[in-house]
């Protein structure tokens, strides 16, 4: 990304505002499999941020890093959480307007035949 981009634009990665803070205040405290940084105030162990790597989408933060974030634990993830399970399944970021998104049979934008409604519905009427 360009250097006017990141003046005038939020939404493709960290401006310039948010370096310059991160440069100055930021102190690193882990990466996540996404490539994501974490970073902490020097001084004001409260205050937590992210920098993307990519589009800046909240839905693209591990489980573990947002409980961080939002001060829920004080350690870092790796540290303060126990282990992913063997059931457990990654995280995955919200696909809603790509490509990926969930549409069943029967969609509008999906071919396919709407399953017959099964006649258990009875409509509420007030009393």
């Amino acid at each position: 990304m360009g250097f006017l981009a990141s003046i005038f634009t939020w939404w493709n990665g960290a401006g310039l505002t948010t370096r310059l803070m991160t440069r100055r205040h930021g102190r690193e405290v882990g990466r996540d499999e996404l490539g994501n940084i974490y970073y902490q105030h020097r001084r004001d162990l409260n205050r937590r941020w992210v920098i993307y790597h990519g589009a800046n989408d909240a839905s693209r933060t591990p489980p573990g890093w947002s409980t961080w974030l939002r001060g829920q634990i004080d350690d870092v993830p790796d540290k303060a959480l126990p282990p992913r399970r063997p059931f457990e399944k990654p995280a995955v970021a919200n696909l809603t307007g790509t490509g990926e998104t969930y549409r069943p049979s029967g969609s509008l934008s999906r071919a396919g035949q709407r399953p017959a409604a099964t006649g258990d519905y009875q409509a509420w009427t007030p009393d």
